[in-house]
């Protein structure tokens, strides 16, 4: 995750209240994923940007994850995300991000 996604996040969660924001991510790869997921929940692992030693806890789930797929109208879904739902590792993506959330997430949906 950039540095000024960061600090957006940073941000937001300072002006709304972690409690009241989620992270919805669209990684193609579950390691990108899971470190994105790591960034907002536990701080930047890297130690390089605005969320190093930032605990925020938020929620966070990949799109394809079935809690975000079921909240999206099944037309947006089909004409925005399926296809993708062909060539990405799904079940990867989602494992990964599940684990840094059930780990390090202080919110949930």
């Amino acid at each position: 995750m950039d540095l000024e996604n960061q600090q957006r996040i940073k941000d937001l969660a300072e002006e709304h209240g972690p409690e009241n924001m989620l992270v919805i991510l669209g990684g193609a790869e579950a390691e990108a994923s899971g470190l994105a997921c790591e960034t907002v929940t536990n701080g930047d692992p890297t130690f390089a940007g605005p969320l190093a030693g930032v605990q925020l806890g938020l929620a966070c789930y990949h799109v394809m994850e079935d809690e975000i797929k079921d909240a999206i109208d099944d037309d947006v879904y089909e004409e925005q995300i399926s296809m993708m739902e062909m060539v990405l590792e799904v079940d990867d993506i989602v494992e990964e991000v599940k684990e840094y959330r059930e780990k390090y997430s202080q919110y949930t949906l």
